[in-house]
């Protein structure tokens, strides 16, 4: 019989049992599920007799109707578990079965007469301890028909478990005799095939040796009828036909054998001799090419362009070492097309340990003759771009590998010991003069750096010097706009019979009080690191341009007609434009600078425009932005201009500019996170666009101001050392219906505090200023906290809560901290927090 006859067989009983073991795990299945369906039933049967037990005992305690009603329910629920038997089968079931249905029944019988025993007792109350007797007694009965379901219940659970085990135990046992079965038919069938296969395949396999030896009496004589036997057969024919066509021709081999490794001999050494000689020329012009250079892509480049025309050599590249990995640092040019196909392009990443690298970075020179044969990622790269042979030679710098030279060719041993050689003395000169040129490079950028350094040491200084005039002006800028800034707004809320351009110049006025007052905050941080205090919101870009336009019309209008120039304003504003996130003070000021810069690049006249877009994307691919641009038509600037006109102090406006214009500009640009571009000619004007970021529209709503309830007037002690500041926050807080008493100086105020302490008249709030001579607020805040503690501070400031003196401490011994020029809101809102009238 043949072997594929033999297999097909084995394969076909095979098939048969594991569907006879099908079939059995099927029914075995389908009881476990039945088992189970009958487990789910009588643990319904044991929940539902423990219930109408449970129900029972209630109703015969406090005979409540919803007690009545569930128990009802609870029978009617338990009747229809048990009215079917179709999955008890067993004897011992259906009778455990037919027990529960009578007991059910009879609990229904006892429970109606139970109910029969209230209206009774209902109507013949004097014969109420027989009935309480006997509504015990079947209390008790159906206590018990309820605990004889119970334990019918379990019964009928545990011959189900019982059946489960007993399935589980069938089906392992069938599970385990037909894969027997199965096991022996296959081994069964495999000793046959082998016994069939073995013996004459190691036959022939001792034929086959023989034959190629130069033997030819060799005989198989295999008598086999399967596929084994007609391959021996066909062998002998082989050899027996081989055997009458071989001629003896040894004697004409050996002489020709030692004829060709003469001339072998004799090539091999004229060959090795000329390669030396080329080698040693190579190398001394490599070595003087890289002599005259200072960089490493040059040396490196030079290095690989003079292996690629002359060794030569199908791939070159050079790989700077970190300690880690191999980082790609040169290609040749006739390598790259290589390279970006083996993932090998400048700067490209190449593990050490995964790629076998180890012993070439530690100071070795490798050779692999047959890249295939290595079993790491790295040689398989080169295999696969058609590469064959490599070496790899370190580049060694004060016993230090700092680099690799790497070559290879696409033929298989295609580097002789003398090309390995050269290759190392090589990679010895090329890492000598590498490393010279770093040491060039660091000795430069350390140089670099010292110049970089002293430049930002100066610059810092000079900003630091705009910061501390800023720190010691704050206070009197504040001091004098406050009670601009008060009186405004106090008009605007109580003046209702203002003209519309009264109560408009009134707004503008107010709004510029807001600019110099966010100006002053900001000065010094051209020297301080800015403290992200300011909130955030949503700014309509085309109104502030409205706002800006209004406030700088003297500027832009009404002073250039005074020497007869005219300034035309134009406005080209997109409509629909989506808002953005920012500081409104502080862009409407960088605006106000660019167009007073715009108006002083026009002395003889011209436009100014201001522009508003929508870009849905920069070049780049981030956005969207809202570009703001603001363009003359005035001088322009040339490119020296353009390239420093960003810098603090810049100028070319001489003894009229400060050179903080732009400045300014580009310190909000940063803060709000957007772009800024000059774009600038001469003679053609300047246009400045600025891009910002879309503010990302939120679902939360507007947070809601705290409000107050308006209280009684409070008793206010105010001490300043400013007449101007003591006497609008008297009159703003008298309109209120505050008491207030005045007090020019630290001291001054510290006596008034003192004697109404002692006088029985305490001041329920006191507000001070916080620089002023010889007692400042803080010593006040301390005495007022000393003599009362639960007196109220609150401290205003012409610094701002933002800058507080550099001493860096937080004000102790205060409630509220306002900053000059304060808002009246902001005021009242202070009192009311102090004095508890926040609603």
């Amino acid at each position: 019989m043949k072997i594929s006859t033999r297999l097909k067989l084995a394969q076909i009983i095979c098939i048969l049992l594991l569907a006879v073991m099908a079939v059995v795990f099927a029914r075995t299945t389908q009881q476990m599920r039945q088992e189970i369906s009958k487990a789910a039933v009588s643990g319904e049967v044991l929940r539902g007799a423990a219930a109408l037990r449970y129900l029972s005992l209630e109703y015969v305690l406090y005979h409540q109707t919803r007690t009545r009603a569930q128990w009802l329910q609870r029978h009617s629920s338990l009747q229809a578990v048990i009215a079917g038997d179709s999955d008890f089968a067993g004897e011992a079931e259906l009778e455990l079965l037919h027990d529960i249905r009578e007991r059910h029944q009879s609990l229904k019988s006892l429970f109606v007469e139970l109910q029969g025993l209230q209206g009774e007792l209902a109507r013949q109350p004097e014969r109420r301890v027989i009935l309480q007797e006997l509504e015990a007694r079947l209390s008790g009965l159906m206590i018990n028909r309820a605990q004889s379901m119970m334990s019918d219940a379990e019964d009928m659970a545990r011959l189900s478990r019982a059946n489960i085990l007993s399935a589980q135990a069938n089906l392992v046992a069938s599970g385990a005799l037909l894969g027997g079965l199965v096991l022996v038919v296959v081994i069964g069938a495999m000793g046959l095939t082998v016994r069939s296969v073995t013996k004459p395949l190691s036959r022939l396999h001792q034929a086959t040796e023989v034959v190629g030896a130069g033997s030819l009496d060799f005989v198989l004589d295999a008598r086999a009828d399967d596929e084994i036997g007609s391959l021996a057969r066909s062998f002998d024919r082989m050899v027996d036909r081989l055997r009458q066509t071989t001629v003896s021709r040894d004697e004409l081999i050996h002489a020709n054998v030692a004829l060709q490794t003469e001339v072998s001999e004799r090539l091999a050494a004229e060959r090795k001799v000329v390669a030396q000689l080329a080698r040693m020329s190579l190398l001394h012009q490599i070595t003087r090419s890289i002599g005259d250079r200072q960089d490493l892509p040059s040396i490196f480049q030079v290095v690989i362009r003079c292996l690629e025309d002359q060794l030569p050599i199908d791939f070159g590249a050079i790989c700077m070492y970190d300690g880690s990995a191999l980082e790609v640092s040169c290609v040749g040019l006739r390598s790259r097309s290589l390279a970006q196909t083996m993932a090998m392009g400048d700067g490209a990443q190449i593990g050490i340990d995964q790629n076998g690298l180890s012993r070439c970075v530690r100071g070795q020179l490798v050779y692999e003759p047959d890249v295939r044969a290595v079993d790491f990622p790295f040689p398989q790269r080169l295999a696969k771009a058609g590469m064959r042979s490599m070496v790899l030679a370190p580049l060694l710098a004060e016993s230090t590998v700092f680099g690799v030279l790497i070559v290879a060719r696409s033929a298989s041993s295609d580097f002789s010991s003398t090309d390995c050689e050269f290759l190392r003395q090589l990679s010895e000169h090329v890492a000598l003069a590498a490393n010279q040129a770093r040491l060039y490079g660091a000795l430069q950028q350390a140089y670099d750096d010292l110049h970089q350094s002293q430049v930002q040491v100066t610059k810092q200084e000079r900003l630091r010097a705009l910061g501390q005039m800023a720190s010691g002006i704050a206070h009197d800028i504040n001091n004098a706009i406050s009670p601009i800034g008060l009186y405004a707004e106090s008009l605007l809320e109580t003046e209702h019979g203002l003209s519309e351009n009264g109560r408009s110049c009134l707004q503008v006025i107010e709004r510029a009080i807001d600019d110099v007052a966010s100006t002053v905050a900001r000065m010094r941080e051209f020297y301080r690191q800015r403290e992200p205090q300011l909130t955030h919101s949503t700014v309509n870009v085309n109104l502030m341009i409205q706002h800006v336009v209004d406030l700088t019309r003297a500027r832009w209008s009404d002073m250039p007609q005074q020497r007869g120039i005219v300034i035309e304003m134009r406005q080209d504003l997109a409509e629909d434009l989506p808002p953005i996130l920012g500081v409104e003070g502080e862009i409407r000021e960088a605006l106000t600078n660019l167009i007073f810069n715009a108006v002083d690049a026009m002395p003889d006249g011209g436009a100014v425009t201001l522009r508003t877009r929508y870009a849905e994307q920069m070049d780049d691919g981030s956005g969207p932005y809202v570009q703001v641009e603001v363009a003359d038509s005035g001088t322009g600037m040339d490119e020296a201009t353009q390239r420093r006109c960003l810098e603090p102090f810049f100028t070319t406006k001489g003894e009229r500019g400060t050179g903080l214009g732009l400045a300014t500009v580009y310190g909000m640009t940063e803060r709000h996170s957007a772009r800024i571009a000059i774009v600038s000619e001469l003679g053609q004007g300047t246009a400045v666009q600025m891009y910002f970021p879309v503010a990302v529209v939120s679902d939360t709503g507007v947070p809601v101001m705290p409000s107050y309830v308006p209280g009684p007037g409070l008793r206010i002690l105010i001490v300043d050392d400013d007449p101007t500041v003591l006497a609008s926050l008297e009159n703003i807080l008298k309109l209120d219906g505050h008491q207030v008493t005045k007090a020019d100086g630290g001291q001054a105020g510290i006596d008034l505090f003192s004697e109404a302490e002692a006088a029985g008249r305490r001041y329920e709030v006191v507000i001070t200023d916080l620089g002023m001579p010889y007692v400042d607020g803080r010593k006040v805040a301390e005495t007022v906290k000393r003599v009362a503690p639960a007196v109220p501070v609150i401290l205003l400031t012409g610094w701002g809560q933002r800058l507080i003196p550099d001493s860096g401490d937080a004000p102790v011994h205060v409630d509220q901290v306002l900053s000059k020029p304060p808002k009246i809101r902001e005021l009242r809102l202070a009192l009311a927090k102090c004095s508890g009238q926040l609603a």
